[in-house]
């Protein structure tokens, strides 16, 4: 379990809090380490699947989508996050990352190399969001991460429905600190 605490908190730090990109990415392929070696001594538990996603998935994104597609990020990412969920079926940020996955493989390669090379498919990413808001309806980040999806597939088309996830994530009430930074990045969207 300490495990588990030390890669959430050093995620978030990261991702959330920390300036410098090198230090960034440092602390993504730390946690990304940790968990890859937590993995094999207990290969039952969902968070060490992913923590290990999102580390390797926001270090992709700081490296670049298509770099981190080059390297065999994506088919990491994807499968980190279909263990967790094969776990623990109620993880709702496991659904929530595994939903933002499809979507930047998407908007990076488009829609059919996504589909053929990673199985990212349009309909079952939104699908993810819907589940992970039906698992945890007060989520902040669901809704944010789901209105960046709309505007990634859909574009302008979506805008209105995008931006009330954004609304709805800014009038969350945040449980903790994270959240709040979830509330906070929601309303810094608004703002923009």
């Amino acid at each position: 379990a300490g495990l588990n605490v030390a890669s959430k908190a050093t995620n978030i730090y990261a991702n959330y809090l920390e300036k410098s990109e090198k230090k960034k990415l440092e602390m993504f392929q730390e946690v990304a380490a940790r968990c890859a070696a937590q993995q094999a001594a207990d290969p039952k538990n969902a968070n060490a699947y992913y923590h290990y996603a999102y580390a390797i998935g926001r270090y992709g994104q700081g490296i670049s989508v298509t770099k981190a597609l080059a390297q065999g990020l994506g088919g990491k990412v994807r499968d980190a996050l279909t263990r967790a969920i094969e776990l623990a079926p109620k993880h709702a940020d496991a659904h929530i990352a595994l939903g933002a996955f499809h979507a930047e493989v998407i908007d990076k390669v488009g829609a059919m190399i996504g589909a053929m090379t990673y199985g990212a498919k349009r309909d079952e990413g939104l699908r993810l969001f819907r589940k992970a808001l039906e698992l945890n309806p007060d989520s902040a980040i669901a809704r944010l991460e789901y209105a960046n999806a709309l505007v990634m597939l859909e574009g302008e088309r979506k805008m209105r429905e995008a931006t009330a996830l954004y609304e709805k994530a800014a009038a969350c009430k945040p449980q903790d600190a994270m959240e709040q930074l979830d509330v906070d990045l929601a309303q810094a969207e608004l703002e923009e």
